[in-house]
């Protein structure tokens, strides 16, 4: 399933795009923040969730928009246009980043990440991100580091740089980690970390970095991006507890029961329809030993930024995000419970982002 010539398509489109621009979901409510850095506060919407995303009218309608094949390729193409535009105006180098990867040794890292019995589940096969072929790509895998400095960027544009942006973004995520499993797991012991939809690995190398005398886990379904993290890994300077990569499904990893103090799935479930979501929490209970903690961070229903977006933006962000609706319409409060989790905390961490802890009963 691997693009057939991911340095022409890159030119092509890039090239292209510089020259364009019912239910409840946080039972518990998202607690304003400030950063460190700026000292602001994360202020929340007035609203349960954005009038453009579940089943308002207006929701219906960008949907049935997104849904009419012709203009859904034009938002798509804008959608992408518009990211790595963006991005270049903001000092990333979206384009020669994912060159760099596309001329790198990077292909010879399959053979030894790729499990070849994993079946994809079907809604991981849909395009994703303006990709056609979805997370199973070497474009999408070379270019998710911009795309992700890129996110940090618009979720905090008041930082001076995508380096700032990025530090505020990861760091309060982390000290909502920390503090949580801290103050509710009765141990300051962290031994073994899992990070669910690892993606090229910036979320697990965070983690890897903050808590470093624990061996951190990598996991995802796409061995493009594993592929890329391992990669990266190579270059790097060698840890003590180098990084493992998991080429597996986030909700039936095949990993013994209780074997990891925390669980993180960082800006996952925004891509999951709501069935994966509850499989993706049960499966992280199953996997965490008593006391441990599962983090989610994703976007904010409650978000003042999101429920201000103007109709431009809302209709492309859902132009390349197929599972948005049910996303915003799972109740993660009551997954979580069902689940069997408790002290359920949720922290706006970032302007756009939501962090949600919660603790396996012991």
């Amino acid at each position: 399933m691997a693009l057939s010539s991911p340095l022409q398509n890159l030119s092509a489109i890039s090239n292209a795009g510089a020259t364009a621009p019912r239910r409840r979901h946080w039972a518990v409510p998202a607690a304003a923040a400030s950063d460190t850095a700026t000292g602001v506060q994360y202020k929340e919407g007035k609203l349960e969730r954005p009038k453009w995303a579940g089943e308002t009218p207006l929701s219906r309608v960008v949907q049935a928009l997104v849904s009419f094949k012709p203009l859904y390729s034009i938002l798509k193409l804008g959608a992408r246009r518009a990211l790595i535009s963006t991005a270049e105006k903001n000092n990333i180098p979206w384009r020669e980043m994912a060159k760099q990867i596309l001329e790198s040794e990077v292909y010879k890292e399959m053979d030894s990440i790729q499990n070849q019995s994993l079946v994809y589940p079907d809604y991981y096969l849909n395009p994703f991100h303006a990709y056609e072929e979805g997370n199973l790509t070497w474009l999408a895998a070379a270019e998710a580091e911009p795309a992700t400095m890129s996110m940090a960027r618009r979720a905090l544009p008041d930082a001076s740089s995508s380096e700032e942006a990025n530090q505020i973004l990861r760091g309060n995520w982390l000290r909502a980690i920390e503090q949580h499993h801290t103050q509710y797991s009765e141990s300051s012991l962290i031994g073994d970390i899992l990070d669910i939809g690892c993606s090229v690995g910036i979320s697990t190398r965070y983690l890897a970095d903050k808590f470093s005398t624990a061996q951190v886990t990598g996991l995802d379904l796409s061995p493009y991006f594993l592929a890329v993290a391992q990669h990266k890994q190579k270059k790097e300077m060698q840890r003590k507890n180098p990084i493992r990569w998991i080429h597996a499904n986030g909700e039936d990893t095949g990993l013994p029961p209780k074997s990891f103090d925390i669980v993180s799935i960082a800006f996952v479930l925004h891509e999951c329809p709501t069935k994966v979501i509850v499989n993706l929490v049960r499966e992280a209970f199953r996997l965490l030993r008593p006391g441990g903690t599962l983090a989610l961070t994703d976007f904010s229903l409650k978000s003042k930024v999101l429920q201000e977006l103007s109709p431009v933006l809302f209709t492309l962000i859902k132009s390349t995000e197929p599972f948005l609706d049910e996303y915003f319409l799972t109740d993660m409060d009551e997954t979580l419970r069902e689940a069997g989790f408790v002290n359920i905390t949720s922290l706006l961490t970032d302007p756009r982002h939501v962090t949600i802890t919660a603790t396996v009963p012991r």
